[in-house]
């Protein structure tokens, strides 16, 4: 009995080192008998945790032309699962309000509404893929890759996505969202002046980007399909495309449900 057991132990400090030695081994398989159920719970618990780790913390890529919702749909990722929004935009714009030289480079980049290259903010974005936060969280990449040459850097650094999100929209929706767009420099939030207008007492003090006005959003946009062509053999196992032409709750929806087996529960 586990009585006689434990009173056993009691006396073997009393008995001699091999009689101690027999009393401990068999205590040793008792107790293994005894834990074996609590074993298992354990290595049921670990292999479930290893096989969901992803549906913990996915690494997502999103794609689409300006305009396309992208930062809609990384905001509502971020709400609701915690994960860590990458825009490479924001690193860069980021860098051009502290005019550091990155910034200022970039900024001759961005005014003409082209791509900046990816050697002046590569050492940034790995800074921002390989934190922490994104390592407990996961990460959401909105920006980058832009073309295969950018694809080929994800993989040889290991930031492999567990799924490739693809935005489709027309060109017009596209400059529409893209020219309405305004920003309140106090709390970095973004309206529309048509689709989400903005309170009438802040409209003076939100900002016009400059890659936002008409004169750019072609170039953009023209920029993204020469780079994005072929963003759905990126990763092909792992695409996801959806029409972004709907309103941006049904486009939600619908990206939720394409990603049910990688988001938590």
């Amino acid at each position: 009995s586990t009585q006689s057991t434990w009173g056993s132990l009691e006396a073997g400090r009393m008995l001699s080192p091999k009689e101690n030695a027999g009393w401990s081994a068999n205590w040793g398989w008792m107790a293994v008998g005894a834990g074996s159920v609590l074993g298992a719970t354990a290595l049921g618990y670990w292999l479930y945790q290893k096989q969901n780790s992803k549906r913990r913390h996915p690494n997502l890529l999103i794609c689409g032309p300006p305009g396309s919702g992208k930062g809609t749909m990384a905001a509502n990722l971020v709400r609701d699962y915690q994960i860590v929004h990458i825009s490479t935009g924001d690193l860069l714009r980021a860098e051009v309000s502290k005019q550091s030289p990155l910034g200022l480079k970039a900024k001759t980049y961005m005014d003409a509404g082209q791509y900046v290259p990816p050697d002046l903010f590569i050492d940034i974005l790995r800074q921002a893929v390989e934190s922490p936060e994104c390592k407990e969280r996961g990460w959401l990449l909105d920006g980058y890759p832009r073309d295969d040459s950018q694809v080929k850097v994800l993989r040889d650094n290991g930031w492999i996505p567990d799924k490739n999100i693809i935005l489709d929209v027309s060109d017009e929706t596209a400059v529409a969202r893209m020219c309405g767009r305004r920003t309140d420099p106090q709390t970095g939030k973004i309206y529309h002046m048509l689709y989400n207008p903005p309170p009438k007492e802040i409209v003076p003090r939100l900002l016009h980007r400059s890659d936002d006005k008409e004169e750019t959003a072609f170039a953009r946009i023209a920029q993204y399909k020469k780079g994005f062509q072929n963003a759905h053999n990126w990763f092909p196992d792992r695409t996801v495309r959806l029409n972004a032409e709907q309103e941006a709750e049904s486009v939600y929806r619908e990206l939720k449900e394409k990603l049910a087996d990688v988001l938590p529960n």
